[in-house]
């Protein structure tokens, strides 16, 4: 394992070599000491290593990961996950804002609360919160799953597309054109499978999902090879 200190080494150095394993992955496992809310930490990474940062993080923490695997022992700002692509990413303590903002593919796991926005805009990612998320989340989310085993702020899933979103607790209230939505053998076991996958100890039966009532479509969803 590779052990770099944030106190002694800067984080541009750090960055610098994280992304140049994509032609190099001898070094597999890395270790990042004394973050201190230090901002893009572990950012841009393109190769399948794994990454621990001890401590929280700051703004954009894991943004645009590819392949690689994240683990945040601490809390994280706003923005982390964002525009991830692929890979995993799980933060133990508390998120804020917009977590996996317009994220593409991979997995974000979020130990503790988000707070609001989260999975605005996203395009394919899954995310879990073992906790409770803020207002505005999954706004003009487009596909991917949004699990959340806690409570939901206000306008959940205002102006949604295709994604999926399951809800455990209670929802504040739904913003336009997300609705409540019958829970399908398929749903459940995409579900169960999110939840497997991020370590929540729950059953699928036990959400409710929410989804587009695709009203505010400028086409007809069930024309959309034709386009």
């Amino acid at each position: 394992m590779r052990i770099f200190d944030l106190e002694t080494e800067s984080l541009r150095t750090l960055n610098k070599m994280l992304q140049a394993k994509v032609h190099d992955t001898n070094q597999a496992h890395w270790q990042i000491e004394n973050p201190k809310g230090g901002h893009a930490i572990a950012v841009g990474l393109d190769a399948f290593i794994e990454v621990t940062v001890i401590g929280s993080a700051g703004y954009y923490c894991g943004g645009m990961n590819k392949k690689a695997t994240i683990n945040v022992q601490g809390s994280v700002g706003p923005g982390v996950a964002e525009n991830m692509m692929s890979g995993k990413i799980v933060v133990e303590g508390d998120a804020s804002q917009y977590a996996g903002a317009t994220g593409n593919g991979g997995m974000l796991v979020i130990k503790g609360n988000a707070s609001s926005r989260c999975g605005i805009s996203m395009k394919g990612i899954d995310i879990v919160v073992h906790g409770n998320i803020g207002h505005m989340s999954a706004f003009m989310a487009q596909s991917g799953n949004l699990v959340v085993l806690g409570n939901v702020g206000d306008a959940f899933g205002d102006s949604l597309y295709e994604a999926r979103l399951f809800v455990r607790g209670e929802v504040k209230s739904l913003g336009t054109d997300c609705i409540k939505k019958e829970m399908r053998p398929e749903h459940l076991a995409i579900l169960q499978r999110l939840l497997e996958e991020a370590g929540a100890n729950c059953r699928a039966e036990e959400f409710t999902r929410y989804g587009s009532a695709r009203k505010l479509y400028n086409f007809n969803v069930d024309n959309a090879s034709a386009y």
